[in-house]
Order: structure tokens, then C-alpha cells, then sequence
């Protein structure tokens, strides 16, 4: 087979699981007060939170699973439960608990079953390019979520067309078709099907188990740094658009104004330079080692976390600080499957990222809500009410980029 097949399959598939980011094209219809649906804000997070815990539950479940089954099928299976999670929710989303179920728990455990099989098959067939093509395919995740928030709205009015409920059936039969198709292409190479068999011997890859990997620091150290550079990127995330509001106005923007300015920082810098940092940063490490771009990565978005303090009260300094901020926040998900191929080995990392990933999953909480907190502790004062989130974000960040340098493989992992 030809391998440049698979990096066709993993962007039809990640495109389509980049739907759960493109959420907050949905909550403003369902959040509505003169609307059909009227949910309170905590209902339409709840969905969103759902989804996100059950992605992340299920994936350490789905890289065990592919190990048996192989990852055509568990993709395959990913795709079909996503679709059906959407088309279901046309029919029976009208309710908070419809939409949770539908939407939150079926349709994530279809991203969660179907996001580890195109990045584990594309590190096996590229062994010298294991970043590069771990960047593409997550490359795909990161802009899928742009085409489906603009298609939803300002590029094909699909809500405005057909309503929220009528745009979820148009976008789970895409998502159904897309990922079935590319799942076709998710297939192993021999030595690696071998493995997965059993096999040994001269030329056949071996790797250490997750009840092995899950005994050595480097995971530990792995989890950490992932878990505070994916918290800080989602907690910008999470609070961009009131953090980016309060230091416009403060520098004597109108507070509409300061509102448009801060959405545009969000939805087109920092998503567009999101995309665009899983590629280069995959790219980097081939060439500078994974270690060192991750640790490089890291110093440089703590320099960005303080800097970004201060550089949010003007507008194009905020678009700059949103563009970098993203950019690093994209290279996490190049950079951290590829070193955990690296570190213990790419024939079992399909098993072991699974775990690593869980880091996301925490990381996804305790950033947003540790900015909240502040920002409630300082209620009336402003923007200066924010500034300990980012302190803390960018020291703990430069703190696991030094811890980072000084780890080295398991003498366990088998690099292939």
C-alpha cells in the first residue's frame, strides 16, 4: 500500500473529530433566550465537558482495543458512533439530557476510539518522519474545528438554514462517510501486524506495555510537561474572550469594540496558528530531537504567558501573543504522541498514548478553572485580576521545560 494513503485517511478522519471543538458554534443558538432550546450556559458546557472526558476515557481504551482488532476497525467503529452521536441528536437533541447523551457521551466516545488509530498507524509507516506526520494528521483536528464553526455560520449559514438540529444531520453524515473512508487506509505495516501477532525475532518492532511504561519517571515527566503546556493553551482558550475584553477596555477601548477584537484574536489567530504549530512542530523535531523541541517549546510559551499580560491591552499586540500562544498550544499534539513512540516504542504507542493523553484531560480543567477563580477572588478589579493565572501558568511552564531537559529514553523502550 502506498503510505501517503494513510496521511489521506488520517486528515479525512481528524477533520471530522475536530467537530468537538467547533461546539461554541452551537451554544450561542442553544443558549438563547428567544430560542427553541433556552439551555442555561452550565447545561451547554456540561455537553461540551462531556464530551471532552468521555474523548479522553475512551482513547485509553481504543489504543488497547486496536492492538487486538487492528486500527481499521476501531477507527471504522469511531466514525460510525460519531455520525450516529450527531444524527441522533437531530432527533432527540431538543433536551438537555438528548443532547448529553447524543452529542456528549456517544459522539465522544467516537472521537475518543477514532483519534489514536491515524496518528499511531501514520508514526509506523513514517519511522524517520514521526513528527512531521503527526503533525499533519493533527493538523487536520485543529482546522476541522474552524471549517465546521464557519460552515455553521458566516461561510454556509447552516444554522441560520436549517437550524441547530437540522445542521447536527447534515454534519453527522459527513462525519458517518468521512471517517469510514478513511478508516480504509488504517492499516499497520506487515512487521508492525506481526507484532500485534505476537511475532519476534530480527526486524520485528517491539515496544514497552503501558503496565511497563506506567512504572518509569519519563511517564511521569511526559504527563506533567504535556498537562501544563495543554492546560495553559486551553486556559487562554477558555478565558481569551473576558481576559482580552477587560485589558482593551482598561487601555480605553469601547467594550463593543474590545468585545470584536478579542473574538477575532480567538477565532482567527490563535485557531489558524494552532493548525499551522502541529505541523512545524512536528517538523522541528525531526530535525532538532524531540526532547529539545519540546523543551524549547515550552520555555517559549512561558515567556508568553508573562508577556501576554501586558500585551493584550493592544490590539495587535493581542492578534501577535494569540498567533504564538496557539501556535505552541498546536505543537503539544505533534510532539508529544511522537516522543512517547520515541521513548517507548512505536509498535506499543497507540497503548501508551492513550495514557499520556489523560494529561489533557486534567490539564483542560485546572487551567480554565484556575483563571476563573482568580478572576472571582479579584471581582472589581479589572484586568489586573488575571495577571496570577498567567504568573503561574508561564513559571510552571518554564519549570517542566528544565525538568524535561534533563530526562533520557528507558533503557526498556525499544526504539523502532
Amino acid at each position: 500500500m502506498n503510505r501517503w494513503f494513510v496521511v489521506l485517511g488520517a486528515l479525512l478522519i481528524q477533520l471530522s473529530l475536530g467537530a468537538i471543538y467547533a461546539w461554541a458554534a452551537f451554544a450561542g443558538a442553544l443558549t438563547a433566550k428567544t430560542g427553541d432550546f433556552r439551555f442555561t450556559a452550565a447545561e451547554s458546557q456540561w455537553v461540551f465537558s462531556v464530551g471532552l472526558a468521555v474523548f479522553a476515557v475512551v482513547m485509553v481504551l481504543a489504543g488497547k482495543w486496536q492492538a487486538k482488532v487492528g486500527p481499521r476497525m476501531v477507527a471504522a467503529l469511531g466514525g460510525i458512533l460519531l455520525g450516529a452521536g450527531y444524527i441522533l441528536a437531530s432527533f432527540f437533541g431538543g433536551t438537555f439530557w438528548g443532547m448529553l447523551v447524543c452529542i456528549g457521551i456517544i459522539g465522544g466516545a467516537g472521537i475518543g476510539l477514532a483519534y489514536v488509530c491515524p496518528i499511531a498507524v501514520g508514526i509506523q509507516w513514517f519511522p524517520k518522519n514521526k513528527g512531521l506526520i503527526t503533525g499533519i494528521a493533527v493538523a487536520g483536528f485543529g482546522f476541522g474545528a474552524l471549517i465546521w464553526v464557519k460552515l455553521a455560520g458566516p461561510w454556509a449559514n447552516l444554522i441560520k438554514t436549517y437550524g441547530v438540529l437540522g445542521t447536527f444531520r447534515i454534519y453527522g453524515v459527513i462525519f458517518l462517510v468521512s471517517v469510514l473512508v478513511g478508516s480504509i487506509w488504517m492499516v499497520k505495516p506487515k512487521e508492525f501486524e506481526a507484532a500485534a501477532k505476537g511475532a519476534t525475532g530480527a526486524g520485528i518492532p517491539t515496544g514497552m506495555l503501558p503496565n511497563q511504561t506506567l512504572k518509569t519517571p519519563q511517564f511521569y515527566i511526559i504527563w506533567l510537561t504535556f498537562m501544563i503546556g495543554a492546560g495553559a493553551g486551553l486556559m487562554v482558550i477558555g478565558i481569551i474572550a473576558l481576559f482580552a475584553k477587560d485589558a482593551l477596555v482598561a487601555s480605553g477601548i469601547d467594550g463593543a469594540q474590545a468585545a470584536l477584537m478579542a473574538g477575532t484574536a480567538m477565532g482567527v489567530f490563535y485557531a489558524i496558528a494552532n493548525g499551522i504549530g502541529r505541523i512545524a512542530w512536528g517538523s522541528f523535531s525531526d530535525k532538532l530531537g524531540r526532547k529539545r523541541s519540546i523543551v524549547l517549546m515550552c520555555l517559549i510559551q512561558g515567556v508568553m504567558m508573562f508577556a501576554f499580560y501586558f500585551m493584550a491591552g493592544n490590539e495587535y499586540a493581542l492578534y501577535l501573543g494569540a498567533a504564538i500562544i496557539g501556535f505552541n498550544f498546536g505543537g503539544n499534539f505533534a510532539l508529544f504522541p511522537a516522543i512517547t513512540a520515541d521513548f517507548f516504542g512505536s509498535a506499543t504507542v497507540a497503548r501508551n498514548y492513550g495514557w499520556v493523553f489523560t494529561s489533557y484531560g486534567v490539564g483542560g480543567i485546572l487551567g480554565p478553572v484556575m483563571a476563573g477563580y482568580f478572576k472571582d477572588m479579584g471581582a472589581g478589579k479589572g484586568v489586573s485580576a488575571w495577571m496570577p493565572a498567567f504568573m503561574i501558568a508561564g513559571a510552571c511552564l518554564i519549570i517542566v521545560a528544565l525538568v524535561m531537559a534533563s530526562i533520557k529514553p528507558p533503557e526498556k523502550a525499544a526504539l523502532a
